[in-house]
């Protein structure tokens, strides 16, 4: 029978695989002058933790896709967490687990976002030509960048969201709630910025920026789509 992956999120202790030892590893890898140490360091007490960390992460959050083996995947992500290793600044208080858990669902996030502009550019020209109209029109209009008009149109609908947004935060009372609600903010705000190809990927930034766990995460969303379904009704669609 398989031991069940277990991930201990809000108290800073990290996993069963990621633990104290993890983080003292670390801090001694950082210090340590000799390349042997170092590696021996990594291989034998750092890169079994990152291994599991990124196959949770990809499975848990949903970044396996039939296009990119699994195991490519963990690979790279490991290799970009040795790459930061020399990043983690212990003095600050952050446990490593934290610190390493969300470098790590960032890169995927990303190579998540990279992999589906690579399908998206190689889409065959001819293959448009065979497909039908509506779905040529698509890919079309996926492969055309947005003209000033429709910039306008989209920056005003994004004022009127955050419009929108405050009010609800106005409405909200549990800590939560407004957590919830500012990351939210936040990531409309910030959408200049960010490439999100799904709900699953912005969920996890969400949840990243409000430090919520699961359930409290789900809660808040509750209470704030209600508050949503309220405050648009009546509106004629605007929203």
């Amino acid at each position: 029978m398989g031991t069940k992956r277990i991930i201990k999120r809000g108290n800073g202790t990290g996993t069963l695989y990621f633990d104290g030892d993890t983080q003292k590893a670390i801090e001694m890898f950082q210090l340590a002058t000799e390349n042997e140490i170092r590696h021996d360091l990594y291989l034998k007490k750092i890169m079994p933790a990152f291994d599991k960390l990124v196959e949770s992460l990809i499975f848990i959050y949903g970044f396996a896709t039939p296009n990119e083996p699994v195991e490519h995947l963990k690979n790279d992500c490991v290799t970009f967490l040795y790459e930061s290793l020399h990043k983690f600044d212990a003095s600050r208080g952050t446990k490593a687990f934290s610190y390493f858990n969300v470098v790590a669902r960032n890169w995927l996030v990303i190579s998540s976002k990279n992999r589906q502009k690579k399908i998206k550019r190689f889409v065959s020209i001819e293959d448009l030509k065979e497909s039908k109209s509506a779905e040529a029109e698509m890919y079309q209009s996926m492969m055309i960048g947005s003209t000033p008009e429709d910039d306008i149109v989209n920056a005003g609908k994004r004022d009127v969201i955050l419009e929108m947004l405050k009010k609800i935060k106005k409405l909200l009372n549990q800590s939560h709630e407004q957590a919830c609600i500012d990351a939210i903010i936040t990531v409309f705000e910030q959408i200049d910025d960010l490439d999100f190809l799904n709900k699953r990927a912005v969920f996890v930034y969400v949840k990243n920026i409000s430090n919520l766990n699961q359930k409290q995460l789900g809660s808040a969303m509750s209470v704030i789509r209600k508050h949503y379904r309220t405050i648009t009704k009546g509106n004629g669609g605007l929203f």
